[in-house]
């Protein structure tokens, strides 16, 4: 069923076809009128019962056949000659069948025509002819001394008014019940021959690999890689990002990860998201993460995070910066710094599995969670040098798209260098059919700006997330400053949440991840809102739509 759910649109397609064909081929057909007369067999009876009995079983012995006699040519040239007909005898008796019930002495004639007065003289002079030639054969046979026997007729044929062939009902029958066993044959064989990962039980099946989350769809995204607004947590997508969140925090409780590798089997399945989307909600559980853009061929960080391009990881592995001069912040919050990849080297493999690389990686593990973007595995060898590095691997694949043969090449890249691979993360996975997970929950229910309860509806409007002031660079010695305080009102500043860490950590903890500010920050919210309670927090805080209302923003919900 889950086979025939997932491609019921080529299941309705093909027996929507082999409908039409079954239509259009009852619509090129002759129609077909068919008259039916009948005879019955008589001999002469004698006047005590013995002889009656034993004339009516010879009748029925004779029925039977006389059936042979109404079928042969000698019966079919009679008629055509009796009704002046051109026909040969081979045609004309094709287009009669002749019927003999189970014990009786009837013979039953049905005749089939174009014309429908045709059929009806066919029939009825089939039994006239019939009884003429069983007239022959018994005055033949009476020399011997067996009594008579002849063929009356018992009804005439009555001019048909409605086709008999072809049959609409059976013909559109014939053409849904064929399209749709054509249809199950189409499905079993596409799924049989398709090798693209659609489910996560696919991947655990196969691999014996965890995925530790799988990433709903979700159309208020473009194809660019972006991070969630924070008004849009609450959908299926932050949801799925706080799961995979949480995974990651207890595939090692011992040895927890410090530094994670993300990359994919090939170009254009959602990693740069990912390491986006991850590296917030960790930032939202009060983790300092650092993000750096190891894709030194295709970099994404600088457009996700829009940072000052040309500037990054190359800089400092060439001796050229130091970490603290090419590093950036995000305007989301203070926990979270990004390195950007920096100049396009000729030999980015190379730079990558230096010594030079693991010393950088390890300085920034030092007092953070590291997630490094990589490169895909399959087309260069950059992320398979790199996951050497690293304490352990996330491999992103997109539903639908990445097949199992490419999974397990890219596996195979990692387990020849002795990559450690945590996981995989199943990205673009449909909300809807066989291969949908419970997203729907996430996006029924959600508070609007008033703190009700709305049922389906998303927010009117996307709100693109606060993004840092670039800094100045001046050349050729670059030197990144860091930008100015705002000091605009509070009224016309930009929203920027702060956070600590939940209490509970767990699926639902970022229920509670959105607490106190920082002092400075909670300086200028009591100045503006004297509504503070006795630990010192906002109690609008709790609600940050509703914040943005009282600030005079307008509010997503």
């Amino acid at each position: 069923m889950a086979v025939m759910r997932r491609h019921w649109r080529g299941i309705l397609l093909i027996t929507t076809l082999a409908t039409a064909v079954a239509f259009g081929w009852y619509l090129v057909q002759p129609r077909q009128y068919a008259a039916e007369a009948s005879g019955v067999v008589i001999t002469v009876g004698g006047d005590n019962l013995s002889l009656s009995l034993a004339g009516d079983n010879l009748a029925k012995s004779r029925a039977k056949n006389y059936k042979s006699v109404a079928e042969s040519a000698l019966v079919a040239e009679r008629v055509a000659r009796d009704l002046g007909m051109d026909r040969s005898p081979q045609a004309l008796a094709s287009a009669v069948t002749v019927t003999v019930p189970v014990d009786t002495t009837e013979i039953r004639v049905s005749a089939k025509s174009t014309d429908p007065s045709e059929a009806q003289r066919v029939a009825d002079a089939w039994i006239s002819a019939l009884s003429a030639q069983v007239s022959e054969i018994e005055r033949s046979a009476g020399q011997t001394g067996l009594p008579p026997v002849r063929v009356v007729t018992l009804s005439r044929a009555v001019l048909p008014t409605e086709p008999v062939s072809p049959n609409i009902r059976l013909t559109l029958g014939v053409g849904v019940v064929g399209g749709l066993l054509l249809g199950f044959a189409y499905a079993m064989v596409r799924n049989h021959v398709d090798r693209r990962i659609r489910t996560a039980a696919e991947v655990e099946r196969q691999f014996s690999v965890p995925v530790l989350g799988t990433l709903p769809v979700d159309h208020d995204f473009g194809p660019q890689a972006e991070v969630i607004a924070a008004d849009q947590w609450g959908s299926a997508l932050g949801e799925a990002f706080r799961e995979l969140r949480t995974n990651l925090q207890f595939v090692d409780v011992d040895q927890p990860p410090r530094v994670i590798l993300v990359t994919s089997a090939m170009p254009s399945e959602g990693k740069s998201a990912v390491v986006a989307n991850l590296a917030a909600g960790m930032v939202a559980a009060g983790e300092k993460v650092v993000v750096v853009d190891c894709d030194l061929r295709r970099p994404m960080v600088d457009k996700v995070f829009d940072l000052v391009p040309g500037v990054g990881v190359t800089d400092v592995l060439s001796g050229r910066a130091d970490i603290e001069d090419v590093r950036q912040g995000w305007a989301g919050s203070e926990n979270l710094t990004l390195l950007g990849s920096g100049r396009i080297p000729p030999n980015p493999a190379e730079l990558l599995g230096s010594r030079a690389m693991q010393a950088l990686l390890r300085r920034l593990a030092e007092d953070a969670i590291v997630l490094v973007d990589a490169p895909p595995l399959l087309p260069v060898t950059d992320a398979a040098v790199l996951s050497r590095a690293v304490d352990g691997t996330l491999v992103v694949a997109r539903a639908g798209q990445t097949t199992t043969d490419q999974l397990e090449r890219a596996f195979g890249n990692l387990s020849r260098v002795n990559g450690r691979l945590l996981g995989v993360v199943l990205n673009c996975v449909p909300t809807a059919g066989p291969e949908s997970s419970a997203y729907s929950y996430y996006g029924t229910y959600g508070d609007d700006a008033r703190g009700g309860r709305t049922k389906g509806r998303r927010p009117s409007a996307r709100r693109k997330p606060s993004r840092a002031p670039r800094p100045t660079v001046n050349a050729p010695d670059a030197e990144l400053h860091e930008p100015a305080p705002d000091s605009r009102p509070l009224a016309e500043a930009p929203y920027e949440p702060a956070y600590r860490p939940a209490a509970v950590p767990g699926h639902y903890a970022d229920r509670q991840d959105r607490h106190a500010p920082s002092s400075g920050r909670l300086g200028q919210l009591t100045d503006a809102d004297e509504s503070v309670d006795a630990d010192g927090l906002a109690d609008d805080l709790w609600l940050p739509a509703q914040l943005r209302d009282h600030r005079g923003r307008r509010s997503a919900g």
